[in-house]
């Protein structure tokens, strides 16, 4: 079969990757500038080297069978390693969040900067279609979306997808990202709700990481959605001046900072592992369907392609 698949985050490259290894022709397209999703990872040049950041996901764990056994193949291969600052099971990517999602994308047809607009079906198959462009037909597609998004994709052909996605809305986040030319007087590498802050890790502290020291501070879902609308630069100093009340006084002038809001962040969670119509050729897969986890996107996706093999 050929099959596209629409979203190059974690979820579409795992299912992308079991429906490669059964011997079929995969498409993936993604409207960003690079596949991972939220397991994202920016690089940013300073005086003193060049900073790191893991401004989406901050860790994985693996609890599945199947995903720790993609797990040790990703350690095996120096793309993961442990984290124990954020738990006794935490893993991070080496030396980004995004080098598993790199070696996954690496083996498939991935077409970033392509963002699907609308889903068609005709008497050929599926086809996809975005500001001047389309592709297909094919005999089957998949939705690795957000919920929000794969909800608006989906509804001309399965309301009751749509549905259940609408009913799954994921939390806001607002990131920031900065480096600084000192190591910031903060004990550990890691702070929980902390007032505005959700989460704060010092990424520079990371397995396999170098260069100066370089905070990633992630708002609460309640800030977030106070400041949802604000702009990167309003957003910057509340957060940074949150980190400075957690290190106790104020902190040097960043080498360089920057702030990221992510719409859909933390998703919700439906029950299920896929949805699939078998007489539509049409599934749907992401984290939001089993859990806010990095775990939950691969499973989900995995398990949408076992669906799709099985016919």
């Amino acid at each position: 079969m050929r099959i596209a698949i629409v979203g190059a985050g974690l979820a579409g490259l795992s299912c992308g990757v079991r429906l490669r290894d059964a011997g079929h022709a995969v498409a993936l397209f993604d409207k960003g500038r690079g596949p991972g999703g939220r397991l994202s990872h920016r690089r940013v040049a300073t005086p003193s080297g060049e900073a790191r950041f893991d401004h989406g996901a901050q860790y994985f764990t693996a609890r599945d069978p199947d995903f720790r056994r993609q797990l040790d193949a990703w350690a095996r291969d120096g793309l993961a390693a442990p984290w124990p600052a954020a738990g006794d099971d935490a893993w991070v990517g080496v030396p980004g969040m995004n080098a598993p999602a790199k070696a996954l994308a690496a083996g498939l047809d991935v077409t970033c900067s392509a963002r699907v607009e609308r889903l068609s079906r005709d008497g050929d198959g599926w086809r996809l279609s975005g500001e001047e462009w389309e592709a297909g037909p094919f005999d089957a597609a998949a939705v690795a979306m957000p919920a929000e998004q794969a909800g608006a994709l989906v509804r001309p052909f399965a309301p009751g997808f749509a549905d259940a996605a609408d009913a799954t809305p994921a939390e806001p986040c607002w990131t920031v990202m900065a480096a600084f030319p000192s190591r910031l007087p903060i004990a550990g590498d890691v702070v929980k709700r902390r007032g505005p802050i959700g989460w704060a890790a010092r990424d520079s502290a990371k397995p396999g990481r170098s260069g100066p020291e370089s905070w990633v501070v992630q708002a609460s879902p309640e800030w977030s959605r106070e400041h949802l609308e604000a702009s990167p630069a309003a957003v910057l100093p509340g957060l940074l001046a949150a980190l400075a009340e957690v290190a106790g006084g104020p902190l040097p002038d960043p080498a360089a900072a920057a702030a990221h809001r992510w719409r859909y962040a933390r998703s919700g969670a439906l029950g299920r592992d896929d949805l699939w119509d078998a007489g539509l050729k049409l599934g749907v897969c992401g984290d939001w369907l089993l859990g806010p986890r990095v775990e939950c996107a691969w499973v989900s996706g995995h398990r949408l392609a076992g669906a799709i093999l099985a016919g």
